[in-house]
């Protein structure tokens, strides 16, 4: 007989199932650039060309494409800390996050990149990511979320920073930004049901 005394999804299992999809996820990526630099960056052609109609179907594709190892492994390590954090809530609700910064990023670089521009790349992702893990707690009230927002603000506040502004020109900060407000807006779409909710403190007696 199971023993009912465990939970059925475990701290541990959830890290593991939150580690095995981001490391596959990042592997998948430089699969992908290997490919495109043995096919003369052949996939370089799914990048998103802004305010083409034909460019619409290159939304999601866009994000697992890169221009060069050097872009994919600038990614690499954000998304993997960031992906991972965010799965430790469930992989279900990661999914349709990830699926919402990606949707929501790629069509605001669709609609206001630069005229004759190719955009590619997770950094939409990443930056989607941290900004959904920076207010997730405050949204759930959980306080280890809290602090783990915190913790990946004080770490990276200060790239995101950079990688928004528009005098950054060696970068997409328009696929940039628009990631930052999809993932903030996650944090509000895909919120814990009330239920599920912890109290940041104690609630009082009552007199």
């Amino acid at each position: 007989m199971p023993d009912r005394s465990a939970p059925a999804w475990s701290a541990g299992g959830r890290a593991g199932a939150a580690a095995k999809v981001m490391l596959g996820w990042v592997a998948l990526l430089w699969l992908l650039e290997i490919v495109d630099a043995a096919t003369g960056h052949s996939l370089d052609a799914f990048g998103i060309e802004p305010r083409r109609a034909a460019e619409l179907v290159d939304v999601v594709p866009a994000s697992f494409i890169h221009f060069g190892f050097g872009h994919v492994a600038a990614n690499s390590v954000p998304l993997l800390v960031f992906g991972f954090l965010a799965a430790l809530g469930g992989l279900g609700r990661f999914a349709a996050v990830a699926a919402m910064i990606i949707v929501v990023d790629g069509l605001g670089v669709w609609l206001v990149s630069p005229a004759g521009s190719n955009t590619a790349g997770a950094s939409g992702l990443v930056f989607g990511l941290f900004g959904y893990l920076l207010v997730r707690g405050f949204v759930d009230r959980r306080v280890l979320d809290i602090g783990a927002g915190l913790a990946i603000g004080a770490v990276w506040g200060s790239s995101i920073l950079v990688g928004i502004s528009p005098a950054n020109t060696s970068v997409s900060w328009q696929g940039h930004l628009f990631g930052l407000a999809a993932g903030v807006a996650a944090a509000f779409v895909f919120r814990r049901p009330a239920h599920g909710r912890i109290p940041l403190r104690p609630a009082q007696p009552s007199p």
